[in-house]
């Protein structure tokens, strides 16, 4: 073979390697996902997202794996998303911490500095009563009574400072008027569900039905109010805050997010990707079965929701003195 037949066929061949590299790096995913949750195992944010990662790999052709970094009112787990290499193979969940987080000092960034791949699900918190203390209340009209005798001595659980329960009950003082002795936990609604269950405090906000309903079912506690438009379904003997007189609700969204600077065509995958697992019958299923509101958002559609939950949160954190944001 000449010495010219050689350098063609070591060219050919590289061209083909090269060409075979890049047609491999095309083809995201090629190993597992790492899907961040920044909260512990076993709450809200935790349970939808099994649910929704759950199929993904069927559409993805790899394995999404959960991961939970919960403390700091979830900023550990969205500095590890913010920092992680914009590959897509390290994404997360953000929910109403993803706009506080910034409003309270405890990160210089909010959702308009992340990738957002979309909105897959929304619930409304709910109010329940201990069945463990010594003071039983059966209905949330009981509740307003003593209140407003008793200001202040009725505890309340809720999620960390900044944590959708935690904005919720603000909200909730706000609005009615009533004092409450709020004791926010370390985490979020398995930790609230230890204390309301246990009989450590009288109530709890819960940031929704799917958390709490296992001890509503163990009768450890009782479902008196729910934060929604309309009452939910399984529970229709249980009001809303409108129908008792106080015209409020909070949504808390679950939006999947990445990393900034992700490649485009990584983004539009990861985007349909989510786009078809929020809108999959059997997933539609499992948050129906946990109270849960299907909501589908595209990027585009989500930041103007989230901008307007940042304003309604901001006054919130201004008027409990917590704003740090300037």
């Amino acid at each position: 073979m000449s010495r010219r037949a050689i350098v063609m066929m070591t060219l050919l061949a590289f061209c083909f390697l090269s060409g075979g590299g890049l047609q491999a790096a095309e083809k995201y995913p090629v190993k597992p996902i790492v899907y961040i949750v920044p909260v512990e195992a076993g709450a809200g944010g935790d349970i939808i997202a099994r649910g929704l990662t759950k199929k993904a790999q069927a559409l993805l052709g790899q394995p999404v794996v959960i991961i939970n970094k919960p403390g700091g009112g979830s900023s550990i787990g969205y500095r590890e998303i913010y920092s992680a290499k914009p590959d897509g193979y390290t994404i997360g969940v953000g929910m109403a911490t993803i706009v506080t987080n910034k409003l309270q000092g405890i990160l210089p960034y909010d959702y308009n500095d992340f990738t957002i791949l979309g909105v897959y699900a929304n619930y409304n918190p709910i109010i329940v009563a201990s069945t463990k203390t010594q003071r039983q209340f059966k209905t949330i009209e009981e509740v307003f009574a003593y209140a407003k005798v008793h200001p202040g001595e009725l505890s309340m659980a809720t999620g960390g400072i900044g944590q959708a329960s935690w904005i919720a009950t603000m909200a909730f003082l706000e609005g009615t008027g009533l004092k409450f002795n709020v004791i926010p936990q370390p985490g979020a609604e398995a930790y609230i569900m230890t204390q309301v269950a246990g009989g450590h405090t009288d109530l709890a906000m819960v940031g929704g039905l799917h958390a709490a309903k296992p001890q509503i079912e163990a009768g450890n506690v009782r479902f008196l109010a729910y934060y929604g438009a309309k009452r939910p379904p399984g529970y229709l003997n249980v009001p809303t805050l409108k129908d008792v007189g106080f015209d409020m609700s909070w949504d808390s969204a679950h939006v999947a997010l990445g990393p900034p600077n992700m490649p485009k065509d990584i983004v539009d995958k990861l985007v349909k990707t989510i786009e078809v697992l929020a809108n999959d019958p059997e997933f539609q299923t499992f948050l129906a079965e946990r109270s849960g509101i299907r909501l589908y958002l595209s990027p585009e559609q989500a930041m103007p929701f989230f901008d307007k939950q940042r304003k309604l949160l901001r006054s919130i954190m201004e008027k409990t003195g917590i704003l740090k944001e300037k």
